[in-house]
């Protein structure tokens, strides 16, 4: 089997939809994570094993495919979302190696995923992604950045005690500040654009934690599931709204 196919477009054009439906799916990822860690009470591993499976098979089904569809790239994403949310929280909670911990451990591995992607394959751009290694290198980078970004919301909102709301500003000035570089800057577009994919998940994940905490610890106490609804059919208005097309492949 060829694995480098130029015309392989699996992954969509990276606009301003993009970045909606990014947020949207990350913040999902947090409700619908918590629904079944904790409103189901089946507890972070079981959390974790049960959406690892559903991870695995949407990858799987992910890279089969010969062209971008929008539904099964997105719930792939939704499913490293979700993962995301419940191995971070393993990991910080039950293992008990705190937020910090946690969010060092996962940014060690976010960045050895880029390095190893990087010297195998030449660049970490999403536009280059035109064969199987490069698809599997941007799941599993993904994957890491997904885990890492439920650590820093939670590691923001508790330990820093910014409060989900506080949290939610520094990550939306964060993301502001990227706007801003990618507009009037020469910083590289491929380091922009791994910032911001990064730096949407905690804001996601304190978003998703504001929507359903209880009100004492600062949150608005809504139902989890009535939540991920929401989100979900926001995502899928979008996604089945506005066209996305995909990437445009470097040959």
């Amino acid at each position: 089997m060829n694995n480098t196919n130029p015309t392989l477009c699996k992954v969509p054009e990276v606009t301003l939809i993009f970045w909606i439906v990014k947020i949207a799916a990350t913040t999902l990822g947090e409700t619908g994570g918590d629904a079944v860690s904790m409103s189901m009470n089946l507890g972070y591993l079981i959390g974790t094993l049960i959406f690892a499976g559903i991870f695995i098979a949407a990858v799987t089904i992910q890279i089969k495919t010969k062209v971008f569809h929008p539904i099964i790239y997105w719930s792939t994403i939704v499913a490293t979302t979700t993962v995301g949310t419940t191995l971070a929280d393993y990991a910080d909670r039950s293992l008990g190696i705190g937020y910090a911990g946690g969010a060092s451990l996962l940014f060690a591995l976010l960045i050895a995923s880029l390095a190893i992607w990087n010297w195998s394959l030449g660049t970490v751009s999403v536009d280059s992604i035109n064969s199987t290694k490069a698809e599997g290198f941007y799941w599993v980078t993904i994957m890491f950045s997904q885990t890492l970004g439920t650590a820093l919301g939670d590691w923001t909102a508790d330990s820093a005690g910014l409060g989900y709301i506080g949290g939610t500003v520094i990550f939306l000035t964060l993301l502001t500040i990227i706007i801003a570089a990618y507009y009037w800057t020469n910083v590289s577009r491929i380091i922009l654009f791994w910032t911001a994919f990064i730096i949407t998940r905690p804001l996601g994940a304190v978003v998703g934690d504001f929507l359903d905490k209880p009100i004492n610890s600062g949150g608005l106490a809504l139902s989890r599931y009535s939540s991920s609804a929401v989100l979900l059919l926001f995502m899928t208005s979008c996604i089945l709204v506005f066209k996305q097309n995909p990437a445009k492949q470097h040959h």
